[in-house]
């Protein structure tokens, strides 16, 4: 499945009438998982980035070129479309231009620009949002810098829980006038807030952060991707780890993934029969 052809199934997506659960990938084989068993799309975030290049929690020291990597291996290993948490853009409305044309090369089917203030700025405790100004200027940056139509540029706030409900539908019905193709909200917490959302902007809504369990709720007030969190690193990251003991130990191993998952993951028959077209084994 070609990029182009991700892209438009993102987009139906968003466009169809239920609420999708993406997988949350961090590597290539991850990516292979999600798709192998079936979820519709996956998102990579820039938590989960961070975890998995660096090392480190989320503070915003992960740099484009690591994420567009990273990116850029996953969508190599596997066809499933990849929403994209791209955090502020990287700077300012240029480095957003900038994001935009590295992301979408790099194969990406929809990301997020948001407009909180990042990186922490000195001596501030609690997140801030940009300007109302500053954060229309990002959007309307990431449009122009697009240049495959297919390609889902979504707009991201964090209003709602940093300056209240009436300044996330005032953002709404900005970024949604500036030209974005869905809207990203965290912080929401109640079915009343995803209605005045919904009533604001028409626009498909993704849902990040969210202890909304009312599905039927959900969709039938214009959310179409509703995230669930980001476990599949964590547990990754607890396996590695008992197994890292039980072998200092000397203990019994934790359940590990056979030859055949591995084989699977690792796509090892069409290697296997590569060998035999090209290297004659």
């Amino acid at each position: 499945m070609g990029f182009n052809e991700r892209r438009a199934t993102f987009r139906r997506l968003l466009a169809g009438d239920k609420v999708v659960h993406p997988a949350s990938v961090f590597d290539p084989a991850s990516a292979r998982i999600a798709e192998d068993l079936g979820f519709e799309c996956a998102i990579l975030a820039g938590s989960t980035a961070a975890l998995a290049v660096l090392g480190s929690p989320d503070n915003v020291t992960l740099t484009l070129s690591e994420f567009e990597g990273l990116i850029t291996r996953i969508t190599r290993a596997a066809p499933i479309p990849l929403l994209v948490d791209a955090d502020h853009g990287y700077g300012n409305a240029l480095s957003v231009m900038r994001t935009v044309v590295e992301l979408e090369r790099a194969g990406v089917s929809a990301m997020t620009i948001e407009d909180t203030d990042l990186p922490q700025p000195y001596g501030v405790r609690e997140p801030r949002l940009l300007s109302a100004e500053e954060g229309l200027g990002k959007m309307r940056a990431a449009l122009a810098a697009r240049s495959d139509p297919a390609l889902v540029v979504v707009g991201r706030t964090s209003a709602v829980g940093i300056a209240g409900l009436d300044e996330a539908v005032a953002r709404a019905r900005l970024y949604s006038e500036a030209g974005v193709d869905a809207l990203f909200f965290t912080g929401v917490s109640t079915l009343e807030q995803v209605k005045a959302l919904h009533a604001a902007s028409p626009l498909p809504i993704i849902l990040g952060g969210s202890t909304l369990s009312d599905v039927a709720g959900m969709r039938a007030h214009g959310v179409r991707v509703a995230l669930t969190g980001h476990q599949p690193i964590q547990a990754a990251f607890q396996a590695v780890y008992a197994t890292m003991i039980a072998v200092r130990d000397g203990t019994a191993l934790p359940p590990l993934a056979d030859a055949r998952l591995v084989k699977v993951v690792t796509k090892a028959a069409d290697y296997d029969a590569a060998a035999k077209d090209f290297l004659g084994i």
